[in-house]
């Protein structure tokens, strides 16, 4: 979130929507997005972890990929296992790039006669580029610049969805198909970045405000902003690219090792193949884990972790007030000697060193339907 004046910022089909729902509204990846509601930070996110929230996430990259290897094509610029995806099925991967790095992580779905891609806002216009000069001929990216994306997150997302169309109950998690919602075509896909069970439904611009509307009449929907999203995800152990993952960061060190397909563990065939493999079968120097700082004080990104000896091991990455929790919580990157679970550490916060533990990911137990 930044100061970019309201001028200069793109806006979302919802973006009406938002403001008369008292949304308050911020800059982010180019965009005017909600951070909160009247309700705030916290309701949202309870909210959300007891029923079911309606987030507005239309800033985000939509693509098809067309052509008869497209999959084998896509497979060049990631490590997960496109071409073995099952028609209807979704699958999360990330670009790396050739030291090894993540450039983006996004998802995938197998529509039968083409891919359907959802990148990162921030990151969308790097990578449709990226893809677009280096799969050149073998695939043909189709940028989806008249799409929304809706994210309906919660335990209750079911049976709103459900109230629409029958279809949505019985959807496994990771799976997508078309469906008509109260007369709105969307395609719908049972995932999110919550660790709730919910879905993420790409509808037309046109419709989207229509099918909004018709979520928040239920009384289970309440709106939430980017505020509580942030919040939800960070609880679930979830990366936030550019915070947890970036460039320097390898699958491995993030805990993403099970992005690499079986297949492609053997083949490689992927950027930074030798280095991703390697780290695979030898370790790596650090790893990504959870800290439960003692005490009431957050301890947010780029605070500094030490041992219980002074000496630095590590980083905060992303870190905050954990609503469902109760208390503070964060993750980060530690030297791998000190990456088990119940680690005592201290986090260098304004000079003070308050105790805190490493804590496995997530937070909290992630829900997501698996019939």
């Amino acid at each position: 979130m930044n100061d970019q004046p309201t001028q200069d910022l793109q806006q979302t089909p919802l973006h009406a929507l938002h403001v008369e729902l008292g949304g308050k509204m911020v800059a982010f990846a180019g965009y005017d997005m909600p951070v909160q509601y009247p309700a705030g930070i916290m309701d949202e996110h309870l909210h959300t972890r007891s029923a079911a929230s309606l987030f507005d996430v239309s800033h985000m990259g939509q693509a098809f990929l067309h052509g008869e290897d497209a999959a084998k094509a896509l497979e060049t610029l990631l490590p997960g296992d496109i071409q073995g995806l099952a028609v209807g099925r979704t699958r999360y991967t990330v670009f790396t790039n050739d030291h090894g790095g993540i450039l983006d992580d996004l998802m995938v779905t197998n529509l039968g006669d083409r891919l359907f891609l959802v990148v990162n806002a921030a990151c969308k216009d790097a990578d449709f580029a990226h893809m677009e000069r280096h799969l050149g001929d073998r695939a043909k990216l189709e940028i989806l610049e008249d799409r929304a994306l809706i994210a309906l997150q919660g335990p209750n997302a079911s049976d709103v969805l459900t109230r629409l169309n029958a279809d949505a109950r019985t959807m496994p998690f990771m799976s997508s198909t078309e469906m008509d919602l109260n007369g709105v075509v969307a395609f719908v896909t049972r995932s999110g970045y919550t660790g709730e069970d919910g879905y993420e439904i790409s509808v037309a611009g046109r419709d989207a405000e229509t099918l909004a509307r018709t979520l928040l009449e239920d009384a289970d929907v309440a709106p939430a902003g980017l505020g509580a999203r942030d919040t939800l995800r960070l609880e679930a152990g979830l990366c936030l690219y550019g915070n947890d993952i970036d460039e320097t960061t390898t699958p491995i060190e993030a805990g993403l090792s099970w992005v690499l397909g079986k297949r492609r563990r053997e083949e490689g065939g992927f950027p930074g193949a030798d280095v991703i493999l390697e780290h695979l079968s030898s370790g790596t120097e650090r790893k990504r884990v959870g800290i439960r700082p003692d005490g009431k004080a957050p301890a947010r990104a780029h605070t500094v972790i030490e041992d219980t000896d002074g000496n630095t091991i590590g980083e905060i990455t992303s870190g905050g007030f954990g609503p469902s929790v109760g208390g503070p919580v964060a993750m980060g990157y530690v030297a791998a000697a000190h990456a088990e679970p119940g680690t005592p550490v201290n986090l260098m916060v304004r000079g003070k060193a308050l105790p805190g533990r490493v804590h496995r990911l997530a937070f909290v137990d992630q829900r997501y339907y698996k019939p």
